[in-house]
Parts: structure tokens; C-alpha cells; sequence
């Protein structure tokens, strides 16, 4: 029986254009990848839209319903039929996500990206021309294998390649990817270009090393981080220093990295917890019962994604400045004072008439969504996709941060499950069940997050109290790349030099020779994956 291990690349040959190395590379390589949040994001909003559609729920429902029906929750649908229209995504996706972790470590980060954007492609297909709920929910089942395994792989991804000093600018573009999608419609043309960025992505430095392609790790790093020059000081450092935590011993996951996975765990939880997708999931009809005509709903719900993707953006160049923890805490606040008063002003709306009498409370609920959502895009959105990507050692980071994913899947499905039923039964008393878990994660994040931020992705074993080896230890030593003073006459690597530095003299440049290469311990074979 085939089996996944056997699947694993034997060797690796770089396929970007060589005129992006450096900073291009690297820019490149982040937003492109984020393309898989942007069309979950989009999935979002679709289902959110869809749900105050009347020929959406005569379709995939069977009921005739008219604009005031909608608006006033009397369409007659089953709260918990779409419940599990919602939630059949996350569901897949838990699992997904899972798995994703082997797949993540075998056969590497870019090829994970590659099978999440074909399996992505054919889910669009699917709810594009569902012709029934059943159709329906086999395509959002279909997606969430694919967002299940994007979710997972791009925050690893984005934290390998990202300097140590920009790891949450670099998350922070992913999560405002995933923010835009909501905002805008372009989901199969989006999955197209993810498959295609997937050829020419590079894999991430700290797989090809800890896989046995040192020489091709350290050529990588040096193309992301510098100008390809392999030579360069701090190119061979951070090299030395991704060797030696490669090399460390690792105990079971939990014995181990018990602060790590509790902090991987909660984080995602209270992200969810914290009310997100009980708004977003719901925003267009959430709207229409605070009291907007439904057309206006849907507009309002456009201008809401719009403040949900301006909130990321002080994110992305704060975030590395001022720490992970300051975000999370400030977030935590924000967030329980809106949710209190959009729960306090749809109480209010729920004693008035529908009609103009209802305007101005709901103005203020839209005004306090408005808030909400820019304080979380800011906040409890963004930093914990890094905290669960970055917090865990390169051995254990696919599984660790897989194992943050399932958390966030499993949260985000409970909630997407029960909100329909209780925003039926208790009305704007959900709001203050929400608020509740938002105190509760300020209150956790105090006591138990370390910062995180200011060291490298190798440094933060030191934060979280995990004995390393020194980088210049001797353990490191077999996996230190081939240099061109040791290749030998016979070697099969061929070290070839071009490209001038900005003084003219040639600059070093290690170009693998497909075919010709002889490196410890990655082994020659007849094919690359």
C-alpha cells in the first residue's frame, strides 16, 4: 500500500524567476500564499449574503418568502437546518486540518498550498451550480478539506519565511487577504491563481533543512533574506541557528510543550468565542433584525468588510513594535464594550415596531458592528493565526499548529452551529453570553501569554523556558551545507558564480546543477516533486 511518507520529494529544484530574489521573493511569496485566506474569507461572506436572498432559500430551502419576512426572522426555515448548511465547513475542516499536519511535514508547505488550491477549485465548481441543499453542503464539506489545509499551512508558511522581526507584518498581510476576500467576489479565479503562484513558490528554508536539503535551504534562505549571496554573514547564521533547533530532542507534545500547546489551544478558542463568526457568519440578517430593510442590510454588511479589512492594517506595522500580548488585551476590552452595547441596543430594538421607529437603534447597532469588527480585525483576529504558527520549534511546529487549527475548527463550528438556534430563543441575550468570554480571555492572555515578539522563530525556546543547543555546538554540524572551499574535484555540485554587487566586484552565488547534486544527507534521485 502506497503510503504518504513514500510521496516525500527526494530532491528540491527552485523554479522562481532569479530576478526576484530578495525582497520581491519574499513580498511575493507572502501575499500570493494569502490567496487561500481570501477565499474563505469570500466564503463568508457568500453564505452570509445568501441567507437574506429570497430565491437563495426558495432554492436550497423550498419556502416562498418575501423581504419582510426575511427582515423579521419569519422565513419559516429551520434555525438548525441552517445551522448545518453553516457549519458543515468547519466540521470538514477540523479534520482537514489534522491531517494537513503530515501532509505539511512529508511533502512540504508548498505542496500542501498546491492540493488545498485544487481541492478548492473543485468545491467552487460545485456550489456555483448547486442545484439543492444536499449539493450544497457536499460543496462547503468539500471546501473545508481545502480550507482546513490552508488554514493550517500558509500561517506556517508565512512565520518560516517571515524575518524575525516582521513575523506578525507578514501574518497580518494573510489575515487581511482573509479579510478582503469577505469583501470582495472573485473565489474561482482566486483559486486559479493560487495553483498557479504554487509552481513557482519556494519551499520554506526550515523544511528543506530539517528534510535533508541543507545546501538548498541555505541557498532559499539566502534568496528570501538577502541577495543571494550564501556567503553573507547573517545568511550563515540564521542557517546555524535553524540547524541547531532542528537538531534539539523533542518529548511528547504535550510533556514537552505544555505552554505551547495550552497557548496554541485558547487562543483560537477565544478568537471564536469571542463572537466573530457569530457576526460575520450572520451580519446581512443580524442587520435586518435590528431593524434595516434588507437591502440596506446587505449594503451596511459591505461597508462593515470594509472597516474589517481597514482594521488590520495598523496591525501590520504596530504588531512587531509592540508585542503580541498588548494587541490581545486592548482586543479583549474592545471587544466585550461593543458586544455590550450592540446586545443592550437590540434588546431596545426588540421592544419597538419594525419600521422607522427602529432607525435610529439600529444606527447604533451598525455604528457599534462597525467597531467590533475593526477592534477584532486589529486584534484577536490576526495574532493568533501567528502565536499558533510561530510559538511552536520547527520538529513540532506543523503538528503544534495543527493542533491550534483544530481548535479554531472546532470552536468555529460550535459557534456557527448554536447561533442560529440561540439568537431565535434569547435574541440580543446572545450578545452578553459572548461578552462574557471575551473578559475571560483578557483575564487568561494576562496571566498566561508570555510576549512573543522581538526574537526569532529559533529564540523562542528560550521564552517558553526550552533548553536548546548553542547554535555553534558541534550538534549542528551534519547538517551544515557543503561549502565551495570543501567540493572537491570530483564532486557532483557544481558552484556556479554570476551576478556583480553594487561595487562591482562578483558576488558569490550557489546555483544547484539539477542532476549534479551531492550533498549530505539529501540523496540524488531521477525526478523532483
Amino acid at each position: 500500500m502506497l503510503s504518504l511518507s513514500s510521496l516525500k520529494p527526494k530532491t528540491y529544484v527552485p523554479r522562481y524567476p532569479r530576478w526576484m530574489i530578495g525582497r520581491p521573493l519574499l513580498i511575493a511569496t507572502s501575499a500570493l500564499a494569502s490567496l487561500g485566506d481570501a477565499m474563505f474569507g469570500y466564503s463568508q461572506g457568500i453564505i452570509a449574503a445568501n441567507q437574506v436572498q429570497p430565491s437563495f432559500i426558495k432554492r436550497m430551502f423550498g419556502k416562498d418568502v418575501t423581504m419582510e419576512q426575511i427582515q423579521t426572522s419569519d422565513t419559516g426555515v429551520n434555525p438548525f437546518i441552517i445551522a448545518i448548511t453553516v457549519a458543515c465547513l468547519n466540521i470538514t475542516a477540523l479534520f482537514s486540518s489534522i491531517g494537513s499536519a503530515y501532509v505539511c511535514d512529508i511533502l512540504g508547505r508548498r505542496m500542501a498550498v498546491r492540493i488545498g488550491a485544487v481541492i478548492y477549485f473543485i468545491s467552487a465548481f460545485i456550489q456555483i451550480f448547486a442545484p439543492n441543499l444536499t449539493t450544497l453542503i457536499v460543496g462547503r464539506s468539500i471546501q473545508g478539506l481545502a480550507v482546513g489545509m490552508l488554514s493550517m499551512t500558509v500561517p506556517i508558511l508565512q512565520c518560516e519565511i517571515a524575518p524575525g522581526h516582521a513575523r506578525g507584518l507578514f501574518v497580518s498581510i494573510e489575515y487581511l487577504c482573509l479579510n478582503a476576500g469577505y469583501a470582495v467576489s472573485a473565489w474561482v479565479v482566486l483559486a486559479s491563481m493560487l495553483f498557479s503562484w504554487t509552481i513557482f513558490l519556494p519551499e520554506t528554508p526550515r523544511w528543506l533543512i530539517k528534510n535533508g536539503f541543507p545546501m538548498e535551504g541555505l541557498v532559499t534562505l539566502a534568496d528570501l533574506h538577502g541577495t543571494g549571496d550564501i556567503s553573507d554573514p547573517a545568511i550563515q547564521a540564521s542557517y546555524a541557528e535553524i540547524a541547531a533547533t532542528i537538531e534539539s530532542a523533542m518529548g511528547p507534545m504535550f510533556k514537552q510543550y505544555t505552554r505551547q500547546s495550552i497557548m496554541g489551544i485558547t487562543c483560537q478558542l477565544f478568537a471564536q468565542f469571542n463572537g466573530i463568526n457569530a457576526i460575520l457568519y450572520f451580519l446581512p440578517e443580524n442587520l435586518g433584525r435590528a431593524g434595516f430593510t434588507i437591502p440596506r442590510a446587505l449594503l451596511y454588511s459591505g461597508a462593515c468588510a470594509l472597516i474589517y479589512c481597514a482594521g488590520t492594517i495598523p496591525t501590520m506595522f504596530l504588531i512587531d513594535k509592540w508585542g503580541r500580548k498588548i494587541f490581545l488585551l486592548v482586543g479583549s476590552c474592545a471587544l466585550a464594550i461593543a458586544l455590550a452595547i450592540i446586545g443592550g441596543l437590540q434588546f431596545h430594538a426588540d421592544a419597538l415596531p419594525f419600521g422607522d421607529a427602529r432607525i435610529p437603534t439600529a444606527d447604533g447597532i451598525f455604528a457599534a458592528v462597525c467597531v467590533y469588527l475593526f477592534f477584532f480585525g486589529a486584534t484577536w483576529g490576526p495574532v493568533p493565526w501567528l502565536l499558533g504558527a510561530e510559538i511552536f520549534p520547527l520538529r513540532a511546529r506543523a503538528k503544534g499548529a495543527a493542533l491550534s487549527i483544530v481548535s479554531n475548527w472546532m470552536s468555529n463550528f460550535i459557534i456557527a452551529f448554536i447561533t442560529p438556534p440561540l439568537f431565535n430563543a434569547i435574541s440580543g441575550g446572545y450578545y452578553f453570553v459572548l461578552v462574557g468570554f471575551c473578559i475571560i480571555s483578557g483575564v487568561f492572555v494576562y496571566f498566561v501569554y508570555p510576549e512573543t515578539a522581538h526574537v526569532t522563530l529559533e529564540q523562542l525556546s528560550q521564552v517558553f523556558s526550552v533548553i536548546v543547543p548553542d547554535p555553534e555546538n558541534r550538534a549542528s554540524e551534519k547538517m551544515r551545507p557543503t561549502t565551495s572551499s570543501e567540493v572537491s574535484d570530483d564532486s557532483r555540485l557544481q558552484l556556479v558564480h554570476k551576478g556583480k554587487s553594487d561595487d562591482g566586484s562578483r558576488a558569490s552565488r550557489s546555483t544547484l546543477i539539477e542532476d549534479n547534486i551531492s550533498l549530505e544527507p539529501s540523496q540524488h534521485v531521477e525526478h523532483a516533486i
